[in-house]
């Protein structure tokens, strides 16, 4: 009788051990969060205004992020993926939110990474990174001339990126809409949104202008970062 008590008490302690861990490993639904900038909206002025810094912020990346959030909701098996992950295996998605990750997914990272790149401090290209793109360009003035070149050369809405790839070789890529270069197995060291809301308030349709006064913002300290973290 004492057996069968002991056997009924633990295969009770079983069962309810299981049915808790269940409970407890079964997936919540947690909105990704908006992540505030890095600095005030005003900070980057006069090369980028306050009101274009409140609308990038405020409104087209919040916008981007509520339909990711909206898009996941419905596939708990992705609640616990990064975006960064979902974008660099969009293959892995189900079919029916494919592009909408794609799309809003990656304007999250995009903009994540272009507000993170901008500093109201003054930085200076240095260390491995100034070495790589010497060797990669000739000169830094070639880079700067590459970069805006390509950057003149994006139809329509888009970026360009400096990228490495895994051997810390550089190049100069565009991307369409908001593509993202970790799609391509590449990492993003800078990059420009040359969406016309980044700079239409300040500079109207004159995008040389937006990209040269850019390059008074850029944080080389967190580019440098960037290109020795090429492992993710």
């Amino acid at each position: 009788m004492k057996q069968k008590l002991l056997v009924l008490s633990l295969l009770t302690i079983f069962i309810f051990s299981n049915v808790s861990s269940s409970f407890a490993m079964d997936p919540q639904y947690t909105p990704k969060k908006l992540k505030p900038l890095p600095y005030a909206y005003d900070a980057l002025e006069p090369y980028i205004d306050k009101e274009t810094m409140v609308l990038h912020h405020d409104k087209h990346y919040k916008s981007y992020l509520d339909k990711f959030n909206e898009a996941i909701k419905g596939y708990p098996d992705l609640y616990s993926s990064s975006i960064y992950d979902l974008l660099t295996c969009l293959d892995c998605l189900p079919s029916e939110i494919y592009k909408t990750i794609k799309n809003n997914g990656g304007g999250v990272y995009n903009h994540e990474f272009f507000f993170d790149i901008m500093t109201p401090n003054q930085t200076t290209l240095s260390g491995n990174l100034k070495k790589a793109i010497i060797e990669d360009f000739g000169s830094f003035d070639n880079f700067k001339d590459a970069f805006k070149k390509a950057s003149l050369n994006v139809f329509g809405s888009g970026w360009t990126w400096l990228v490495s790839n895994d051997s810390g070789n550089l190049s100069i890529i565009t991307t369409a809409n908001q593509d993202s270069p970790i799609t391509l197995n590449l990492k993003p060291i800078i990059g420009i949104d040359l969406w016309e809301h980044a700079y239409y308030l300040s500079y109207k349709n004159d995008r040389a202008s937006y990209i040269d006064k850019w390059f008074n913002i850029i944080n080389w300290n967190k580019a440098e970062e960037n290109y020795k973290n090429l492992a993710k």
